[in-house]
């Protein structure tokens, strides 16, 4: 089981009938609800000295609920994967550079092994199922099923469940105009390089929007979102308009100011498929993007 025990709690008293998840909002003045059902899902609630987890669960007045926001200790310590949100049914984490989103060998290290480590350490009987993949050194958020049916909803409905994906990349150069669309068809080599083509030439229809953040004329901050989600589509297109991403080995001009791949998934919006509930998930730029800029 999770070890709460050193949890600090803030205690509260029902006065009137109700369920526990209002409740909870109510208590803590508009707290949102995906952060109020990661408090629950995460062990942080108690209800008449019980840790409870069931959203609906109805109180009585005089009933005692218990709530911390803090994180129980020694849960997920990796310095590749950051728990963001998590529920029975699915976890949100941002991934570091450098690490893979699956396992493409049998002793391949990735974030799905940290991920089934984790459930495993906390007696959850679940594995974690990858919906959707970030390139071993793009960094950012990355949403795992827990269960059959929620992978194979995130799956099969993926394009009508997320209603906004967006990247920020640290490029070489300038770009003019400042923002626009790319549109073109990706097809993979024999040498398994995607290659673009502004006409239809069998491959993939990818269309990317962009538009620069901030610019020093050398480098600039540009926000990407996505209308679809190809292989490498982000790195290629950067490259269609001769401003690839930074550290980029394979599409890129061999400029490096971070030493590494200057991209990070920092947005991902998308409806829950099991309550339908509007999920919202934002993380900072890097820090070293930002710095970056500030170089002539």
């Amino acid at each position: 089981m999770r070890n709460t025990s050193s949890l600090r709690y803030t205690h509260f008293t029902v006065r009137e009938a109700t369920t526990l998840l209002p409740f909870v909002e109510q208590v803590l003045h508009g707290i949102s609800h995906s952060k109020a059902k990661a408090i629950l899902a995460g062990g942080g609630i108690r209800v008449n000295q019980k840790n409870v987890k069931q959203f609906d669960l109805p109180l009585k007045p005089g009933d005692r609920v218990e709530i911390s926001k803090q994180k129980p200790r020694g849960e997920l310590t990796s310095k590749f994967v950051k728990l963001v949100y998590e529920d029975p049914q699915l976890v949100v984490i941002e991934k570091a550079p450098g690490i893979l989103s699956m396992a493409t060998s049998h002793h391949s290290f990735c974030v799905k092994r940290v991920l089934d480590d984790y459930f495993h350490r906390t007696r959850q009987k679940c594995q974690a199922h990858i919906v959707h993949r970030l390139d071993r050194e793009t960094s950012g958020l990355l949403v795992y099923a827990k269960t059959m049916e929620a992978e194979q909803i995130l799956e099969h409905n993926w394009h009508d469940i997320v209603t906004d994906r967006r990247y920020i990349a640290l490029v070489s150069g300038q770009l003019e105009p400042a923002q626009g669309t790319v549109r073109s068809w990706l097809k993979d080599n024999k040498a398994y390089v995607t290659y673009s083509s502004p006409v239809d030439n069998g491959g993939k229809l990818a269309i990317t929007h962009y538009r620069t953040l901030q610019t020093n004329g050398r480098h600039s901050l540009v926000e990407l979102k996505l209308e679809t989600g190809r292989k490498n589509q982000i790195r290629v297109h950067l490259q269609d308009l001769q401003h690839p991403v930074c550290g980029d080995s394979k599409y890129g001009n061999g400029d490096n100011p971070i030493g590494r791949l200057a991209l990070h998934a920092f947005r991902l919006h998308f409806y829950h498929p099991i309550t339908g509930e509007l999920m919202q998930f934002e993380t900072s730029i890097p820090k070293a993007f930002a710095a970056a800029l500030k170089e002539r």
